[in-house]
């Protein structure tokens, strides 16, 4: 059993469909990018300060705390979530017919501990030419409005992926083999009976 601090419920799925047991622990943190911040930087630091924060809301929890924060860059600029339909559509034409880097940080700790375990998991994206038709009607669906970078490749978005180089499941919010190797570290081990 772990404390999740996440709110994503993309995350609670990947966690749940390879056996591991969590509570869920989410955390507010400021998200915003710091001047000069690389993307490596910015989605380690926000998946660090996520599992600080739900150590301390945990003191007296002694489970392992599991955070994790997912960034879209391209051309070296950090993509959040589309703050209007027109972000989104300036978002989508960046990425349209163009490769772009999906960065998914781990964090690992325990109440009461300083150090915590991190990955980083980097991915290569190219999505093939969108129309500004396709564009419009995925922002219709509601499907990007909170996601970074504006799509969900588990979702519709699939359909924009002509090439995917890297972790699948680090793309859609958690690597799943990395995340894994952490929590074995940790003592902690899948329950897969749970899916007899």
């Amino acid at each position: 059993m772990i404390l999740l601090a996440s709110t994503s419920p993309r995350r609670a799925e990947l966690l749940e469909s390879v056996g591991i047991r969590f509570r869920l622990a989410p955390q507010s943190t400021d998200e915003s990018v710091l001047a000069s911040e690389t993307a490596e930087q910015y989605v380690q630091r926000v998946a660090r300060e996520k599992a600080q924060a739900a150590m301390r809301s945990e003191p007296n929890c002694n489970l392992p705390v599991l955070a994790a924060d997912t960034c879209i860059s391209c051309q070296g600029d950090i993509m959040g979530k589309p703050a209007n339909r027109e972000h989104f559509r300036q978002m989508m034409q960046r990425l349209s017919g163009a490769r772009h880097q999906v960065l998914s940080a781990v964090a690992l700790g325990r109440p009461g501990e300083t150090n915590l375990g991190m990955r980083l998991v980097v991915s290569q994206v190219e999505f093939r030419s969108l129309d500004a038709d396709e564009i419009e009607s995925y922002w219709a669906t509601g499907e990007p409005a909170d996601k970074a970078g504006g799509y969900a490749i588990q979702g519709l978005a699939a359909a924009f992926v002509k090439r995917l180089e890297g972790s699948y499941s680090g793309v859609v919010g958690l690597p799943v083999c990395e995340t894994l190797e952490l929590l074995s570290q940790a003592g902690v081990q899948p329950d897969w009976k749970c899916h007899e």
